[in-house]
């Protein structure tokens, strides 16, 4: 900023550190490294994918692969029929642990353990359970009926309801604790109170606890359904895309054009989920923002 006087002479302003305030320059210093790491970690790869995918020939050729086309599908399964069970059973399961029982909060700490457990060893357990040869399952099935068990990773619908089945044993003690703050977060007035009436369960959750819970479980399942279209997990380590490809949802496919030596096809693939998600972000914004 300079102050300009008659002629072409001009008196320069005083520099920005002296016109920011101390707690200003300290904000700007331990925002810095931050906002680099941000542009590094984020930004650069975002902008760097988007430009490895943006020739028109790489969305040709996933609208000719039928193993994409698969793949749009099961993830549209795996959002509609996974994120609506998971959340509807996180619902009722939070009323239940949100009791004042000793023996329930000892359960909770149990319950809470597949989510508290990193992924590697979790969902792979599974998947050396359900291995028809030798894993646990079929060895109780054998022991009980004297019948061998199912192959249950070789057929491609029940993969992907195994593969559904671990997303929600994993990621439910996360939502069910969400929701057990929206249940305590309700005045036991108004269940007193009905209780006086003479109200059952039903109605108490009718006309209390599902309109004092009714944004924060529409906001969860907004934002389980963003962070379930990034679950690389759930399907990679239990399934691997297979059998032949079938069970594959946009977070894994992209692993698949890598192993193929198709880099640009893995990053438009990546970038073929953003109309799912962009949408969702906008309305849980948009709920957040009233």
């Amino acid at each position: 900023m300079a102050i300009t006087l008659s002629g072409d002479q001009a008196i320069p302003g005083p520099p920005l550190s002296s016109r920011l305030t101390p707690a200003q320059v300290w904000g700007i210093v331990l925002l810095a490294p931050y906002l680099l790491v941000f542009l590094a970690f984020v930004v650069y790869p975002v902008c760097y994918g988007l430009w490895l995918a943006r020739a028109p020939s790489n969305y040709v050729a996933l609208y000719n692969d039928p193993i994409f086309a698969r793949a749009a599908v099961n993830t549209l399964i795996f959002l509609v029929i996974g994120i609506n069970i998971k959340m509807l059973i996180a619902l009722f399961l939070s009323g239940f642990f949100a009791q004042q029982r000793t023996w329930i909060k000892w359960l909770s700490v149990i319950f809470i353990l597949p989510w508290a457990v990193p992924s590697i060893p979790t969902i792979l357990s599974v998947r050396f359970m359900l291995n028809p040869e030798w894993g646990m399952i079929n060895h109780y099935i054998f022991a009980l009926t004297g019948d061998d068990g199912p192959n249950w990773l070789n057929d491609p619908t029940v993969a992907l309801t195994m593969a559904i089945a671990v997303h929600i044993w994993k990621s439910l003690p996360f939502w069910t604790l969400i929701l057990i703050t929206g249940r305590l977060a309700i005045s036991h007035d108004l269940f007193e109170a009905a209780e006086v009436d003479g109200a059952s369960w039903w109605q108490k959750f009718r006309y209390i606890t599902w309109p004092s819970m009714q944004t924060l479980y529409v906001t969860c399942t907004l934002l389980s359904m963003i962070w379930t279209l990034g679950d690389f997990n759930s399907v990679y380590l239990l399934t691997g895309g297979g059998p032949a490809d079938l069970t594959h949802v946009l977070a894994t496919l992209g692993i698949r054009y890598l192993r193929l030596d198709q880099l640009s096809l893995a990053m438009a693939s990546i970038v073929c989920a953003m109309p799912f998600v962009l949408p969702l972000v906008y309305f849980m914004m948009k709920r957040l923002s009233r």
